[in-house]
């Protein structure tokens, strides 16, 4: 990789590493719906200039079906499933099991298209990955609530699933026209339920600081440099990304929020990690999968992994 590409590889593993502590951070004094409106709106309210000067969003605009849909499965749901989650358990928990991604992606591409190649080696790296993930969720279970953990597997299956609706359905058009307008429509989704249950207290500056972080580096900005990610090095190889960011996760939710982190976590991440390399990996003979030919064909990356 070009020097570039290696201090934006840095810069998003980092920045999308962070939200788990800070949406922590956040839900501590606030509900989940109001901090999601919070972060949804204030984004928009940055990528929306950008898309209007920068592309033409009457395509987008024309496919508002599509673009809806990938919204809610990309942002309005998981987004305040993880901030739910993350008031009952640790961010480092929350961050490590987001790692399993690609391998609800794997699942979701066979049983939607069922043409792809997957043989024992693909079986194989389903097995140690969810091995990985029972090691992370075991050593923490105790601690946990099932509800919560239910909430985590919802949002890693829209995380699988947002990024298949993102290639097949909204291929061709401009990526930052697409995700100003999925903010857009996430905020307004929630205005009315945010009108409801405002909180009766003002938050304290901590979580005035996070919901900034989390909308302005962690969403308008992360989104912006990720797009130059992608035409530095690819949509494939961008998503590595998906590989680094709960570890970012986890070492932050450890030093600053002094969260415990247990040898069983890191062995468990180690084994997500290797299913989902070895799942996710492209068969020899036909060509690339579907997803990933209709991303390069537009510029888009596969998975936005984005917390």
């Amino acid at each position: 990789m070009t020097r570039r590409a290696i201090v934006l590889f840095g810069v998003m593993s980092l920045i999308w590493g962070i939200p788990y502590l800070f949406i922590r951070v956040a839900v501590a004094e606030i509900q989940p719906a109001t901090l999601v409106f919070a972060r949804t709106g204030l984004a928009a309210m940055i990528l929306v200039p950008f898309a209007l000067l920068r592309t033409d969003v009457r395509p987008v605009l024309r496919r508002w079906r599509w673009v809806a849909a990938f919204a809610a499965i990309e942002i309005g749901v998981p987004w305040v499933f993880l901030a739910s989650a993350e008031q009952r358990v640790s961010s480092s928990l929350a961050g490590l099991l987001v790692a399993g991604v690609p391998l609800v992606g794997v699942v979701v591409s066979l049983a939607t298209r069922g043409r792809e190649r997957f043989g024992a080696k693909g079986v194989a790296g389903l097995l140690v990955g969810l091995v990985g993930v029972a090691a992370i969720v075991g050593v923490d279970l105790n601690a946990s609530n099932s509800g919560a953990l239910l909430q985590m597997a919802l949002v890693v299956i829209c995380y699988a699933i947002g990024p298949a609706i993102l290639a097949r359905r909204l291929g061709g058009l401009p990526s930052v026209g697409v995700m100003a307008m999925s903010l857009s429509l996430c905020a307004l989704a929630y205005a009315p339920i945010v009108a409801v249950q405002h909180p009766a207290v003002l938050p304290g500056p901590d979580v005035f600081a996070a919901i900034t972080i989390l909308a302005v580096v962690c969403t308008a900005v992360a989104f912006l440099l990720f797009s130059a990610l992608i035409d530095e090095i690819g949509p494939v190889r961008a998503t590595v990304i998906t590989y680094v960011n709960p570890a970012v996760a986890a070492v932050l939710g450890v030093l600053v929020l002094r969260e415990s982190f247990s040898i069983g976590m890191a062995v468990g991440f180690g084994l997500v990690i290797l299913g989902s390399a070895i799942a996710t990996r492209a068969p020899a003979g036909p060509p690339e999968g579907e997803v990933a030919v209709a991303a390069r064909r537009r510029g888009v990356g596969v998975d936005e992994a984005g917390a």
